[in-house]
Parts: structure tokens; sequence; C-alpha cells
């Protein structure tokens, strides 16, 4: 006889039996369930759709349909297409890459400075790409475009201050039309992606990667204005992605470099590096880059775009991402000897592999994993349907017309401007000023003084005078010599505005960091300004700011030790 069950298994037989009698009761009179007809027809679910199957969801994006459509087109593709579609690669030259893209399949490329010689230029080859490229959906054409110190597209396109301004100006609203301006010109100019905002939280000066790139070192603001930034980009038709998870702003080790290690534990890091990354999820956003960083408290010695446990178990599984992820460059120092490190990205459930150095021996390197084992095809479709998707998603869209930026950026450095020591009312200088520094601030600062009215001094090169004689030669000749060995003093007809980007700072004058503020605590000059941009746009700011037309809004979103405010 078999043994009569225990109290354990009959209370989950009875708990079993109640969802079925529960379930059956429709609704019908006195609770009486209703006819059904036939139960084998009705109650039989849906099969599941074709993205469905590669375990898709939407809610970051594209729609179930345009998933299914994405899903059905890898279905097609031969396994070396589907291996080419995951790649994003660099190219040599100006020309348009639709060669290299046609022979790899890849899934697209990554414009630097070096592929664009006018804004024009760069134009001409994104229509060509897509044009010529032989497939029905987009290339992706990204580029690394934040502003400040990191922007590929110069020339006639708008400078846009640093994405530290942002956090200066403390004005979301303000950060989306900003970024939507940006991300208009890069439509415009037929690039649709962009690696950006960073939502990497700044530490201080002992950050050395990340610093102006960030929105400061308040985790709650950094994460308002990643939301703002992206959503921006994303009203103008370009897909934003956020980077780098899981955050590089707390660590002292440049990844270009080597590999830096977080040391915090995982609850620590989630109340800080995490938060920009989880309010970015939970705005539905549709890409995150992880950054080549091993997480010690998940995954020791093993870089964050390589491991598994980040990516599908701290990204995908805990926060509840299911966009696209992009591994950051390859051809970084911190993954530089590994073996089939797009190999490992996959695996580790991302989905497009970022400018490995040989996208050639990569592809074939995806393929190879395929064959004997490594790597399943249904993960290499979902990584590969998923970015087709997302493509067609935003080229489907309506966003504003392309057009200039530059007045968006000229408001966000208005707003931005941050008097950290100096009068809050009222003129700062009187009389000419001498702008001293960076060339490019320096020439940009000029043009806004002759613009405002302000007089610019000069700066004028003078030796001491020649010595006298004194009637004995050996002693006459001994001073010509000394003399004329003398380096001629530099003298400024005016006050002088140093506009620094880093270094030490002086202590006369007005001292202005154009890029992260820190250095302002170095100096004890009356005044000192952070305008986190040395623009057209920042330096008009500033001079507003310096001739009392306009206050300075702004205020320092990082803390700088030996400031005596954080603002006005």
């Amino acid at each position: 006889m078999p043994a009569s069950p225990s109290p354990r298994r009959r209370g989950i037989a009875a708990l079993l039996a109640l969802g079925v009698l529960v379930s059956g009761c429709t609704g019908g009179p006195g609770g009486a369930p209703e006819p059904s007809g036939d139960l084998a027809s009705t109650d039989a679910p849906d099969p599941p759709s074709a993205s469905e199957r590669l375990g898709l969801r939407p809610g970051w994006g594209p729609s179930r349909a345009e998933l299914d459509l994405a899903a059905r087109r890898t279905q097609r593709m031969s396994l070396p297409q589907l291996a080419g579609q995951v790649i994003v690669a660099r190219w040599d030259g100006t020309g348009a890459p639709t060669a290299l893209v046609r022979r790899l399949h890849l899934g697209g490329v990554v414009a630097f400075a070096d592929n664009i010689s006018s804004t024009d230029q760069l134009r001409r080859a994104t229509r060509a790409l897509q044009r010529d490229a032989g497939r029905d959906w987009p290339v992706m054409v990204a580029v690394d475009q934040e502003g400040g110190t990191v922007a590929r597209v110069r020339g006639s396109a708008t400078g846009f201050p640093a994405f530290m301004s942002a956090g200066a100006a403390a004005r979301p609203a303000l950060t989306r039309r900003t970024y939507a301006a940006s991300g208009r010109e890069l439509r415009g100019l037929g690039v649709n992606v962009d690696l950006a905002p960073d939502a990497d939280v700044t530490t201080g000066p002992a950050d050395p990667v990340i610093g102006s790139r960030s929105a400061g070192s308040d985790p709650a603001a950094v994460a308002r204005h990643v939301v703002a930034a992206a959503r921006g980009f994303r009203d103008a038709g370009v897909v934003p992605v956020v980077k780098h998870f899981p955050g590089h702003g707390s660590l002292g080790t440049d990844s270009h470099l080597a590999l830096p290690v977080q040391r915090r534990p995982l609850p620590a890091l989630s109340r800080t590096d995490l938060r920009p990354f989880r309010a970015a999820v939970e705005a539905g956003l549709p890409a995150v880059m992880t950054g080549h960083i091993a997480v010690a408290d998940v995954d020791p010695g093993v870089p964050a775009s390589l491991s598994r446990p980040v990516v599908t178990g701290l990204l995908r599984q805990r926060l509840g991402f299911d966009g696209v992820v992009m591994s950051d460059a390859l051809d970084m120092g911190a993954v530089s000897g590994r073996r089939t490190p797009a190999v490992q990205v996959l695996r580790a459930g991302s989905d497009v592999v970022l400018m490995p150095p040989d996208p050639a021996a990569t592809r074939t390197a995806i393929v190879r994993a395929v064959r004997d084992g490594r790597l399943g095809r249904t993960r290499l479709r979902q990584a590969a349907a998923r970015t087709i998707a997302l493509l067609e998603h935003h080229a489907s869209g309506d966003p504003a017309p392309p057009g200039s930026g530059r007045a968006a950026s000229r408001r966000l450095s208005a707003a931005a401007v941050t008097v950290a020591a100096g009068p809050c009312r009222g003129p700062l200088v009187r009389g000419p000023v001498v702008p001293l520094g960076d060339a490019t601030a320096v020439q940009a600062f000029r043009a806004a003084a002759r613009s405002a009215g302000l007089a610019l001094g000069q700066v004028r090169y003078e030796k001491p005078p020649r010595p006298e004689r004194t009637g004995r030669r050996k002693k006459d000749r001994a001073a010509l010599r000394r003399w004329r060995r003398t380096e001629p003093v530099r003298v400024v007809d005016g006050t002088p505005v140093h506009l620094l980007g880093g270094g030490a700072a002086p202590d006369t004058g007005v001292v202005v960091a154009t890029d992260r503020p820190y250095l302002l605590g170095g100096s004890s000059a009356p005044v000192r300004i952070a305008t986190y941009g040395e623009t057209p746009g920042a330096m008009s700011a500033l001079v507003d700011v310096l001739t009392g037309r306009e206050r300075a809004p702004g205020r320092l979103p990082v803390d700088v030790p030996g400031v005596p405010r954080r603002g006005c």
C-alpha cells in the first residue's frame, strides 16, 4: 500500500484544488461557473511569438510587433551574418565604410575624429552607407558626443559644455531640451546612436577618467540628469547609451590602461554608483554600456563587460533591464590579452561587441564558438534581434527636424556658470581684462568680450633697462652678457582672467575653471568661477557675469575643498 500523504503534502494539494475551484468561478449567477464550451480549445495558451521564443520582452522602446519582425529577420540569417550583426567596429578614412559593413555584415560602425573632416563629409558618408548597405534595417552609426572634452564631431557642429554643467544648472527640463538639440544635430548628420550620457557618479579629484563627464557627485542628482539627457536624445530620434555600468566615477584606475577594481560591497554600490542606472531602467531607457570594471563583491577579477553575474545577474535580473547591452570598447587595456573577449561579452548577456581590434577575426571567433557549443545560436539571435529592433524603432519615429544646437548650448552654459569666490552682485571686474590660458578658451573669450563691449587689455613683454656703463670694461661686459640672457617679463595691462582646464591656478585676478572645478580650491584669487566648458556659449555667459549683466545661477555639483561656497 502506498504511504498516506504527509500533512504538508495534503496542504499543498488542498491549495491546488482551491486554486482550480476559484479559477473556475467566472462570475455566473450565484458564483456558479458559466458554460465555457470546449475547454481544450478556449483555455489553451497562444503559441509564443518569434521574439518570445528568443526571450525578448518589450518595455524599453520597441513594441512586441517590432521585436517579432527583428526576430524573424535573424531567423533568415546565416551564422556568419549573425556573428557580424552583433559587431560595431571602427573604420579607416573619411569615406563611407560600406565595403567593410557589407563584407562582414557588421551591425554598425563608430565614428571618431579621424573619420570626420567636416559635417558635410560625415553626412555624405552616412547617407551612402545606409543607401548601399544592402539590408532592410538601419546600420548603427554611433559616436561619442558627450560634450566638453569628449566630442568627436567638431568644426561647424555645436560645441556643448561638459555634462557637469547640467548638474551645476540643476534644471532637468533644461537638460532634456539641451540634449534634444544635440541629438537633432547628430540625426541631421546621419548618426543614430550616441554613446552618452555618462551615468557615472564622480567622487572627486582622484577620479582620473570621468570628471566633468559626470553630472556630479550626488547619485540622486546624477540620476535625474541622466534620465533627462537620455530622453532628450530619444526625443530627437537618436538612441542614447547610458554608461559605464556599474559605474566608473569612484575608481582611480583608467580602464583604457588597466583593469579597475570596484571594492565597494554591493549594498553600498546600490546606494551610490548603481542609482543612476536603476533610474535609467525604471525610465524605460533603451541601451546601457558596460564598463571594463571588476566588481569584487560580484565576480572578482572579471571585467563587468565579460561577466555573466554582472550583466545577466545584476543588470538584467536584479535591475530588470531588458534592452540592448553594449560592451565598452574591446581595444582598451583593461581587456587586452584576454582570450576571445567578444564571445565572453555575448555569453555574459550583452548584445553588442564594441570596437574589437580585428572585426574579421572577432566574427570568426564568434562563429567558431557557436559551432563548438561554447555559445548558443539562440543567444546570438537574441542579441542581434534586440539591436535590429531598437534601430528600426527609432528610425520609424517622428522626431523634431534637424537644426542647430547653439542656442541650447548657450542657455545651458548661462544656467551653469558658478561663482565660487567673489561678489554675487554687480560687476566682478573693473576696466580692461586680459584673457590668459587655454588657446581655444582665450579665442572664444575675446570674441564674447568684443561682442559685449568689454574692454580688452594687452600683454607686453619687457626686458629691464640696459645696464649703464661704469667705465670698468670687464665689469660692463659681464653686466651686458647677463642682461642679454635675461628673459622678458610679462606685463599685463588689465585684470588677468586665467582660463584653465587643469593644473595649478594663480592667486591673482580672475581664475576660471573651464573643465572640472577642483583647481579653484588651490587658488586664493579674489574671483573664482567655474564654467564647465570653453565653448563660445560658456565664454559669453562668463563675460555676462564678469560685467554684472547677469548673475551666476549655478552651484558646484561636487565638493571642492578650499572653496568658500558652492555658488551664489
